[in-house]
């Protein structure tokens, strides 16, 4: 958890318009949408509907590690530079690590004290969504 410590803290101790550009330059780091994820999401499937903006996720567990696989509009890069910071900062982490995350990370970056409230309610929707796709993906591998 120190690198979620250490990522908390660098949003904490910039100016909010800064903390706006650092999410840019995630937004713009997002990795491209895998080609096996691009027909699931033209039909809809693993979005995440509480977001205004069309945002969709998958989990891959393999060995251990979870690997976070994300879309989101690149008209919305606040709601895109988010996804991709969730992205960077879980993809290789346990199961165990993304389950202790706290819920109210969007508080404790101090973002969501400036953006509205539906914008909030969206963002806030996309950790407890990550954790449900993480359990669904460990779940999935036990069975086979």
């Amino acid at each position: 958890m120190g690198r979620l410590t250490a990522m908390i803290k660098q949003f904490q101790e910039i100016d909010f318009s800064f903390r706006l550009e650092l999410l840019i330059d995630y937004a713009e780091n997002l990795p491209e949408l895998p080609e096996k994820y691009r027909k699931a999401k033209e039909a809809g499937i693993n979005q995440i509907h509480e977001c205004q903006t069309p945002v969709f996720l998958w989990a891959e567990y393999s060995g251990e590690k979870v690997i976070l696989i994300a879309d989101a509009a690149p008209e919305a890069p606040t709601v895109r530079g988010y996804v991709a910071f969730l992205v960077d900062l879980l993809s290789g982490m346990t199961p165990e690590e993304i389950e202790a995350i706290p819920n109210d990370l969007l508080n404790q970056l101090g973002l969501a004290q400036h953006l509205g409230m539906m914008r909030i309610q969206g963002l806030s929707a996309i950790l407890p969504r990550i954790k449900r796709e993480v359990r669904s993906a460990v779940k999935d591998k036990k069975k086979s």
